[in-house]
C-alpha cells in the first residue's frame, strides 16, 4: 500500500516499522537513522520460507504478487511450493542429461518461475501449500536429503549402464509424497477460485501474466555490455541468461523502474558485515570496525556512516574472487532516504516478521546494491526506450 497523508495516521501496512505514520521511520528501536519514503509500492504481506532453499521461489513470488497489483488485478497469494515442486522435477532431468556433473539442490534462480508457469502454469498458495509431510512452517531438510541421493544413485546408472524408463515417476513420487499429490497431467488438477473452476494453465492465463514480458538483467564486465549472457552461478541450473548492463546504468535502471512504479526481485550476497537482517539494513561502510558488535566509537547499524563508492572494477574483483556469491533472492519494493540525502531500497524479505522491527523488510544502501546484487528481475516496460532498443527487446 503507498503512504498516505502523515494526518491521516495510519499504521504502515508493508513493513515499515508497524510505527504511526507520524512517527519517524527508523531501522530499529534506539537508532539514530531517520528515513524519509522517496517512493513505496504495493506488496502481498512477508512470507517465511522457514528451513528451506527456497528463497528464489519466495521472492520472485513476491514480485509477481506485486505485479498483479500493479496492473490492478488484485491481492493474490501464488504457490511457492508449486513452483519448488515443478522446479525439482526439472532439476532432475537436467542434472541425469549432464550425467551427474551439474548442480542439484534446493537452490534457484528468479528465472525459474517464467520457467515453470510457462510450462506447468500456477495455483494459488491455498489449493497447493507444499506441507504434506505433517509439519506447520517449510522444513525440506529430510526431501533434500532423499531427493539429493535419488539423483546421486540414478547418476551412476545402476541398471546395466542406463536409466529405466521408471525413473523420473519415481522421483516425481518422491517429491509429492513431501509436498502434495498432483495428477500426472496437470490439466486435470482442477480447483475453484471465486466460485469458478481452474487448473494450473487456465488459472496462469486468467491471471494475464505474460512471462515473455520479464527480463533478467545483471552488470559483469567478463562478458560484452548490452548483450545476454548465462550468469555463472550453481543455482542457475536451467541456464538462463541476463542481460549485461554496465554498472551505472544498471543502478539507474532499478532506481528508475521504482519511481515508475515497477518493483523487481533482487538477488544478493548478503554474506558481508554490512548486512544485519536483525538491524534491518544492509550497508558499505568505509571503516568496517564501526560494523563491529563491542565497538565504542560509531555504530554504523545505529547511525549513518560514510560508506564506500565501488566501481565496476571492483565489483567485477569481487565476483572473480568469489567474494561476492549467489546468497539471496528478495523484492525491492520502494526506496526511501535518510537525514544526509543517501538513498536506501526498501527489501521485503522471506524471514517471516518477526527477526527484526521492521516486520520482515530492510533497507539496503544504493552502494550495498551497486556492489552486491547479483541480478534482477523486472517487467520490460520499466526500462526506458532507448535501453530496450539497445539490448533488442521488443
Amino acid at each position: 500500500m503507498k503512504l498516505k497523508s502523515l494526518s491521516l495516521i495510519l499504521t504502515i501496512f508493508f513493513g515499515l516499522n508497524t510505527l504511526m505514520a507520524q512517527e519517524p521511520i527508523t531501522n530499529k528501536k534506539g537508532s539514530k537513522y531517520r528515513f524519509e519514503v522517496i517512493k513505496n509500492l504495493d506488496a502481498t504481506p512477508v512470507e517465511n520460507q522457514n528451513r528451506t532453499g527456497t528463497c528464489w521461489s519466495f521472492s520472485a513470488l513476491s514480485f509477481f504478487e506485486s505485479e498483479l497489483l500493479r496492473q490492478g488485478k488484485g491481492t493474490v497469494d501464488l504457490s511457492e511450493m508449486y513452483i519448488v515442486r515443478n522446479a525439482y522435477i526439472g532439476k532432475a532431468v537436467n542434472y541425469l542429461r549432464m550425467y551427474g556433473t551439474f548442480t542439484f539442490g534446493p537452490g534457484g534462480a528468479f528465472h525459474d518461475i517464467p520457467w515453470v508457469i510457462k510450462r506447468d502454469g500456477i495455483v494459488p498458495n491455498s489449493v497447493y501449500q507444499g506441507l504434506n509431510y505433517g509439519y506447520k512452517k517449510h522444513n525440506h531438510s529430510e526431501m533434500n536429503a532423499v531427493l539429493t541421493a535419488m539423483v546421486k544413485a540414478l547418476a551412476k546408472k545402476p541398471q546395466r549402464g542406463k536409466l529405466t524408463p521408471s525413473w523420473k515417476k519415481a522421483f516425481t513420487e518422491v517429491v509429492d509424497a513431501y509436498l502434495g499429490d498432483l495428477p500426472d497431467d496437470l490439466h486435470d488438477f482442477k480447483f475453484t477460485v471465486d466460485g469458478k473452476e481452474y487448473n494450473p494453465y487456465t488459472y496462469r492465463d486468467h491471471l494475464g501474466l505474460n512471462m515473455d514480458d520479464y527480463v533478467c538483467l545483471t552488470s559483469y564486465n567478463h562478458h560484452p555490455f548490452y548483450k545476454p549472457f548465462v550468469l555463472e552461478v550453481q543455482d542457475n541450473w536451467a541456464m538462463k541468461s541476463c542481460y549485461n548492463l554496465p554498472l551505472d546504468e544498471l543502478m539507474e535502471v532499478m532506481e528508475s523502474a521504482i519511481m515508475k512504479g515497477y518493483t523487481f526481485a533482487w538477488g544478493a550476497d548478503i554474506s558481508e558485515k554490512g548486512f544485519s537482517s536483525k538491524n534491518a539494513l544492509a550497508i558499505l561502510p568505509v571503516d568496517e570496525e564501526t560494523l563491529e558488535k563491542d565497538t565504542k566509537g560509531t555504530n554504523a547499524f545505529m547511525e549513518p556512516v560514510e560508506e564506500k563508492w565501488v566501481t565496476q572494477e571492483e565489483r567485477q574483483e569481487a565476483f572473480d574472487l568469489q567474494a561476492t556469491t549467489d546468497d539471496h533472492g528478495m523484492h525491492a519494493t520502494g526506496i526511501l532516504k535518510d537525514q544526509n540525502g543517501k538513498k536506501y531500497f526498501i527489501i521485503k524479505n522471506s524471514w517471516g516478521t518477526k527477526y527484526n522491527d521492521c516486520d520482515g523488510y530492510f533497507y539496503a544502501s544504493f552502494p550495498y546494491v551497486r556492489y552486491k546484487t547479483m541480478n534482477i528481475m523486472v517487467h520490460k516496460d520499466a526500462l526506458s526506450e532507448k535501453m530496450k532498443r539497445r539490448l533488442g527487446i521488443k
